[in-house]
């Protein structure tokens, strides 16, 4: 063997020099005890077959070829050599294959080739175990260490927090070569679950998961209502208390600093009343941690619901001038009062201010302008009513006037008319020169006479308000004109001339007659003197000219004396029976003849009529 050696180098040293880097893989390889490592080399395939191949692990032969193949007794059976490429195959590895393998080929005609490697045989990891100090444990009070066990040669372990790698910290520590892992004041971020990766070059192991217990808490502890602050009584309410906590606190409640005998995160106020009013919070306790916590208080207010809401004012008469108090009155739980008048926003004066909350709404000096409808809206967060009042101001009287003429004549008719702004309307009372003449708003009056001018007063009075005004009027009158009269009159005179001109035809038909009778018993020359029996009067007679004038408006008939021409009759009446009828004596006839004709006896009516129509 050592000649075949020796002239293999011989021959070696006659073909050229040797090539080596790159034959074999740089980096070690590394495997498990057991298992199956391939030593590939970076030789190109030839059809030629090598002059020589060895491979050696350390100064042990592991194979040798040249024209025939020699394996080392502790390699029979297994290792397998690949004669195109001289790669070689080692199977049922142990520790002691451990080391450094090189490769010499000589090939025919060419430079040797060497290479060299080193192989390093791994146990396998297993059996990874992770055990734990304490899993039950107090936030920020507990320490914990957690240990890992495993299998296997050339072990590295890693820890693993869910899915974030743990390294050392403040309050973590890993020793024992990262077998042990110490974790001080725990937090509830501790939790896990903790892994232990265990791993060598050939294989690698997990152990199971481990979850800590971590207590913690009370925090964050909240109070919810299923209603707001306010709410109105005979509802429902649910009070709902939560805590950030491990393990779930216990809950307490209280009223106002008072513990209620009621537990749990729900407190339920069924058909809650006015009563239960008030603040209201709730207490976690963690029964691990020890720990107390309160929430912030929760204000809960009940309110009556808001009825009958009604106006009254301080005075069952109102009056302009006056103070008036109008108040605002409602059952239940008041919050706010607001007013308004005729629909709009009530404008606060100086004379207009509101008192005691709104509820008075106060009219220091009132006025007819404040009459209207006032709107009182009573309101809280849970209802609302509202309220009209009708404000009538009685006031007045204002203004008095007098409405008529200023000048009237004799035989017109006055009228008068008086006015006055006043609430209730006023009464009137009528005087001419202060005394009482008429009590309606309507003076009226027929002037007869001069005495009818003067001073006439209209007094307006507010029975309500008790106030009077007056108000004067002067009014002249003024005597009848040439040129006309007055309807009564006018018809006065129609009338008297109808009777006249009745009378005058009766009183001729009995002249006629008589006439007729005398003829028949006295001379044709008596006849004549009869005519003096008949006592006509040199007198000249009145005369009356009557003129009848439409005017206008058809009402007025006056008297026109112009020089129209006038047609007349001359009518004499002797109201004394006639003496007995016998002839004059012969001497009484001389005397009429000699003397001045004979008056008419004074008993005699003379009337003397002229009718004259206007022909206008």
């Amino acid at each position: 063997m050592a000649l075949l050696t020796l002239l293999w180098l011989v021959l070696a040293s006659f073909t050229g020099l040797a090539q080596g880097a790159g034959v074999l893989p740089e980096t070690p390889l590394n495997e498990s005890v057991g298992g199956t490592v391939m030593f590939t080399t970076t030789v190109t395939p030839t059809e030629t077959q090598f002059f020589a191949v060895e491979w050696k692990f350390g100064d042990k032969v592991i194979f040798y070829f040249n024209a025939k193949n020699t394996t080392g007794p502790e390699y029979e059976g297994r290792i397998r050599v690949f004669m195109s490429t001289g790669s070689l195959e080692l199977r049922n590895l142990s520790f002691n294959d451990s080391g450094e393998y090189s490769l010499t080929i000589i090939p025919v005609g060419a430079s040797i080739i060497r290479g060299s490697t080193r192989l390093t045989v791994y146990e396998p990891v297993s059996n990874v175990v992770l055990t734990v100090s304490s899993t039950d444990l107090v936030e920020f009070n507990s320490t914990v260490r957690l240990s890992c066990s495993s299998s296997g040669s050339s072990l590295s372990f890693l820890w693993m927090n869910g899915s974030s790698e743990v390294t050392s910290g403040d309050r973590v520590q890993i020793t024992d070569g990262g077998s042990t892992l110490t974790i001080v004041s725990v937090s509830r971020y501790d939790q896990g679950p903790f892994r232990c990766l265990v791993s060598n070059p050939v294989s690698d192991g997990t152990s199971g998961p481990v979850n800590l217990s971590i207590s913690y808490g009370p925090e964050n502890i909240t109070l919810t209502s299923s209603v707001q602050e306010y709410t109105k009584n005979g509802s429902n309410v649910i009070l709902s208390c939560s805590a950030v906590s491990e393990p779930p606190s216990q809950f307490y409640w209280f009223l106002n600093g008072d513990k209620l005998p009621d537990t749990g995160p729900e407190l339920k106020l069924v058909n809650v009343q006015v009563n239960q009013s008030g603040n209201y919070s709730c207490q976690a306790f963690n029964q691990k941690t020890g720990i107390y916590g309160d929430s912030q208080p929760s204000p809960l207010t009940v309110l009556e619901i808001i009825s009958g809401v009604f106006i009254t004012s301080s005075t069952n008469l109102t009056i302009e001038g006056n103070t008036v108090n109008l108040t605002c009155e409602a059952i239940g739980s008041v919050f706010t009062r607001t007013w308004m008048k005729d629909g709009s926003e009530l404008v606060l004066t100086d004379s207009i201010m509101f008192h005691d909350g709104n509820r008075v709404l106060s009219f220091s000096r009132i006025n007819r302008g404040d009459s209207g409808e006032y709107f009182c809206n009573v309101s809280s967060p849970v209802s609302s009513e509202g309220t009209i009042y009708s404000m009538l101001v009685n006031h007045g009287p204002h203004n008095v006037h007098i409405t008529g003429p200023s000048e009237i004549q004799l035989g017109k008719t006055l009228a008068l008319s008086c006015s006055a702004e006043s609430r209730p309307p006023a009464s009137f009372t009528w005087k001419q020169d202060g005394t009482v003449i008429h009590n309606s708003a309507v003076f009226t009056k027929n002037i007869t006479d001069m005495s009818d001018d003067g001073v006439y007063t209209c007094q307006a009075m507010n029975n309500v308000t008790g106030r009077t005004l007056s108000a004067e009027h002067k009014l002249t009158v003024t005597g009848r004109t040439s040129r006309s009269l007055s309807d009564g009159h006018i018809i006065g005179i129609c009338i008297a001339c109808i009777a006249v001109f009745v009378i005058a035809c009766l009183l001729i038909f009995l002249w006629n007659r008589n006439r007729q009778k005398g003829s028949n018993m006295i001379l044709s020359s008596t006849a004549a003197e009869g005519k003096d029996n008949m006592a006509y009067s040199s007198q000249e007679p009145n005369y009356t000219d009557v003129q009848f004038i439409r005017n206008k408006n058809s009402r007025t008939n006056q008297l026109d004396l112009q020089n129209n021409s006038s047609e007349y009759a001359e009518l004499r009446v002797n109201n004394n029976p006639p003496p007995a009828s016998s002839p004059p004596t012969y001497d009484v006839y001389l005397q009429r003849k000699r003397g001045a004709a004979p008056q008419p006896d004074a008993s005699v009516a003379e009337l003397y009529a002229q009718v004259h129509k206007n022909r206008h």
